[in-house]
């Protein structure tokens, strides 16, 4: 287009049909948006059956470090992936201890492991705590093993970490997609690691791997995805390129999760509710979660409770307060849902969560926390990002008003 099809006098193009385009954008309107790289994703059922030889392509040294959730290599799963990776001339071993919420021990013996078999490959295998630890692992591996060095960006991530491929079980976490790592430190409290550096090469998402999942935590890790993709596309840092991801995930994880939880054995449900979250894993790469993670991060600093149901509670909980004040934002990623307003997305929460038959129950450790305490934890430094990203203003007497809702009998906001 030359320039004189340019009228700088109408402030606009004058071609494409003569319709004037304003030369400048709406107030509050931001045009530009910075998208990281998406690892490599191979998906479909029987893609496990690729993971020799893709290994195999990605690691020279022929050895590799598996690390996978506990009961994985109880159940025998993470010895058949170490002979599948045998037959493709690579030596495995396995690292394994970790059951529930990562803590900095697991990272640092992870590192160590895989420095001390002379790994070039580490491959996460499990829920979002696996995958979490395998990314530092690898990282760890080719630096300080002490995974606090690297806590909230202290320092910089080691520039050439080993190989990664990243195997979810299950679909919930998109861990196997972000650049960010959650773990406890020695006090209990919440602490990320991030950086392009823990990123996967190879994201394989299996439908078949996530069958037996249970149906309780098939549900609290589908919203949980479905949490993520929302506060990606609705906070104060959301772009297009996040909500290309967040949307489609929305939709995928919306539309197959009762499904999945009905219907275990559905591999169309479950190869959506993986997609989904995968793709939820690429849009809070790129902006980040908000209140309801900033309130289940808070909550498992005070007591032991699945990430997923947690989260559940606290979107339930909190989404009729944010869309008191809809963004555009929430228009659109309701829109997303089919519905015709944000004002109709708790109720769509709610029903989606009883038809998969979540219980609105905290676990009894939480009997014994008070309201202030909860609160507290949501005001601890760690959570500021969360809470600073969420789309309207949370004041602290709103964190208190959040504890005492999400302390309180849930039942009710279930019938």
């Amino acid at each position: 287009m030359s320039l004189s099809a340019i009228d700088a006098g109408a402030g606009g193009l004058t071609g494409c049909g003569r319709r004037q385009v304003p030369a400048t954008a709406p107030k509050g309107f931001s045009m530009s948006f910075t998208a990281s790289a998406v690892p490599e994703i191979v998906f479909g059922p029987g893609s496990l059956q690729q993971v020799g030889v893709r290994a195999a392509a990605l690691d020279p040294s022929k050895r590799a470090l598996i690390v996978a959730d506990a009961f994985l290599v109880e159940n025998g799963t993470a010895a058949a992936l170490a002979a599948d990776l045998a037959s493709s001339g690579i030596a495995a071993e396995i690292y394994g201890d970790i059951a529930g919420e990562p803590k900095a021990r697991h990272l640092q013996a992870a590192g160590d492991a895989a420095r001390d078999n002379g790994a070039g490959l580490v491959i996460g295998l499990g829920g979002g705590s696996a995958l979490d630890v395998a990314k530092v692992a690898a990282c760890l591996a080719a630096g300080v093993a002490d995974p606090m060095h690297y806590a909230l960006a202290q320092n910089a991530l080691p520039a050439k970490p080993l190989r990664k491929i990243l195997i979810p079980t299950t679909a919930g976490t998109g861990s196997e997609t972000s650049s960010t790592s959650v773990f406890s430190d020695a006090e209990g409290r919440k602490v990320w690691i991030w950086g392009a550096e823990t990123k996967a090469d190879l994201a394989l998402l299996d439908p078949i791997l996530t069958v037996s999942l249970p149906a309780p935590l098939t549900a609290a890790c589908g919203i949980d995805a479905f949490v993520h993709a929302f506060e990606a596309a609705t906070n104060r840092k959301t772009h297009r390129g996040a909500q290309l991801y967040a949307h489609q995930a929305m939709r995928l994880v919306a539309g197959s999760l009762a499904r999945a939880v009905a219907t275990p054995e559905d591999l169309s449900a479950r190869g959506d509710l993986l997609l989904g979250s995968c793709y939820a894993g690429v849009a809070i790469d790129y902006c980040g979660t908000t209140v309801a993670h900033m309130i289940s991060h808070a909550m498992a600093s005070l007591a032991p409770i699945n990430h997923g149901f947690a989260t559940a509670l606290a979107f339930e909980a909190t989404l009729p307060w944010l869309v008191e004040t809809p963004t555009p934002e929430m228009e659109a990623a309701a829109q997303a849902c089919g519905l015709s307003s944000a004002a109709e997305l708790p109720g769509f929460i709610s029903a989606l969560m009883s038809e998969c038959g979540m219980a609105r129950r905290l676990p009894p450790a939480f009997d014994a926390i008070g309201t202030a305490a909860l609160a507290e934890a949501m005001r601890a430094p760690g959570q500021a990002p969360m809470r600073n990203a969420t789309a309207r203003t949370i004041t602290d007497a709103d964190t208190e008003t959040f504890a005492g809702m999400l302390l309180q009998t849930t039942a009710e906001r279930a019938a």
